[in-house]
């Protein structure tokens, strides 16, 4: 079967968002994580291949590297079109990553010119003028600005991305998508014979997408968030199903967090309402040198085997800061990464057969410590949340990677009880 899509996903859960939009698409889609190596094999009679990095908020020209590699691995594998999958909502600084990497990549690919648009309808991420929109405010006005390692003060992507690359990018704004496919290939076509290089897209609705989609198709390299994959995806008639993956299997349930971004703290906050057994780690008292992976441990195996349990080190915004300014940014990153990946190796060895990860960087160190390389993509439980499906020394596992911002707030209660807390 021919690859058609090969997808370079800048973090672990961005990485599983796009493989599901590929998947919704009706594409059979593996992800990878990780850089690829010629050991790297993922699973067969693939429509799509996303390989997942840790890219986001690593320096530039390591994430120019590890994206050129995975570049390399995908059209080995005989990728069609390269999809470079960053965050809904441009996690970016003047820096990069998103300009140098996308640069990277249509050098790589001889590409002319590319398409950008990160909007996300379901999940609220829209693009206006140029202008990125969280719901019904910018995103340099929404909750999601305050992001601890890639902080988001400016919504203007044309601005964004213009410190981050050397070429000249341009707008392609709604009137122009409201024409159609023909009228965005024009526009496109026309900003290319200008020497724009980079080409933000305005899209409010999926419908939006799909024509981006359909007129980006034939585009060496295109780059956005979940929705215009799918819009790709669609506009790609897939070789056969998307094979529903196999339901979770049986054994005991956990949830390891990390972000705190507020849709995961409210996913705890419901999951610590229903009764079930919660733990926060102490992050400052591991800096200290305390054995808290111990203690951890010891109040999990108290806990009731029918009972799913749930750890944590997210915190409120304030708490963030004041542990950021004790510990750095980056140790305090690695206390919580390091604790949590030893504990999801613990628990799987345990018995843990389903397992929830939130947060892109946790979702990072987690995979690592299993070892794990390849999933095949499931079924999703809410909007650019599956389940995957892999096996690790322990057996087989039902994993999800789910980014900070994602699902409903009783995505963890619902998933792993079946018990809905949403009101009417």
């Amino acid at each position: 079967m021919p690859l058609r899509f090969g997808c370079i996903a800048d973090d672990f859960t961005g990485g599983t968002d796009v493989a599901a939009a590929f998947r919704r698409a009706g594409l059979r889609t593996a992800l990878v994580f990780g850089t690829p190596d010629a050991t790297t094999v993922p699973p067969t009679d693939c429509d799509a291949v996303v390989v997942a990095l840790k890219s986001r908020s690593t320096p530039a020209d390591e994430a120019v590297a590890d994206s050129l590699a995975a570049q390399r691995w995908l059209r080995d594998r005989g990728a069609a079109q390269l999809y470079f999958k960053y965050c809904s909502t441009f996690d970016s600084t003047p820096r990069g990553n998103i300009g140098p990497v996308t640069d990277a990549l249509m050098d790589a690919t001889t590409a002319p010119i590319t398409l950008h648009c990160p909007a996300s309808p379901a999940n609220g991420r829209t693009v206006y003028q140029g202008h990125l929109f969280v719901h019904d405010q910018l995103l340099s006005d929404s909750p999601l600005r305050h992001h601890p390692l890639n902080p988001m003060t400016d919504a203007s992507l044309v601005r964004l991305l213009s410190a981050q690359t050397r070429h000249p990018v341009a707008l392609l704004d709604r009137s122009t998508t409201d024409q159609g496919v023909e009228a965005v290939r024009d526009a496109v076509e026309a900003h290319r014979r200008a020497g724009v290089r980079h080409v933000i897209a305005d899209a409010l609705t999926d419908d939006d997408l799909a024509v981006l989609g359909a007129a980006a198709l034939e585009l060496p390299v295109v780059g956005g968030a979940a929705g215009l994959a799918e819009g790709l995806g669609r506009a790609h008639p897939a070789t056969g199903p998307a094979t529903a993956g196999p339901p979770p299997p049986q054994g005991r349930a956990a949830v390891l967090a990390g972000s705190c971004s507020a849709r995961t703290l409210e996913q705890i906050a419901r999951f610590h309402a229903a009764g079930l057994p919660c733990f926060r780690l102490d992050v400052l008292g591991a800096a200290a040198g305390h054995d808290v992976i111990g203690s951890t441990l010891h109040w999990y195996r108290d806990q009731s085997p029918d009972l799913p349990v749930l750890i944590h080190a997210s915190v409120s915004v304030e708490e963030l800061a004041a542990v950021q300014n004790q510990l750095g940014v980056d140790e305090a990153a690695a206390q919580v990464e390091g604790m949590l990946g030893t504990l999801a190796s613990r628990l799987v060895e345990g018995g843990v057969r389903r397992l929830i990860v939130a947060g892109g960087e946790t979702s990072g160190a987690v995979t690592t410590a299993l070892g794990i390389r390849a999933v095949l993509v499931g079924e999703e439980v809410d909007s650019g949340v599956p389940w995957t499906h892999t096996t690790t020394k322990a057996g087989d596992l039902a994993l999800m990677l789910k980014s900070g911002n994602f699902g409903a707030p009783d995505l963890f209660t619902r998933t792993l009880t079946g018990a809905s807390q949403e009101t009417t």
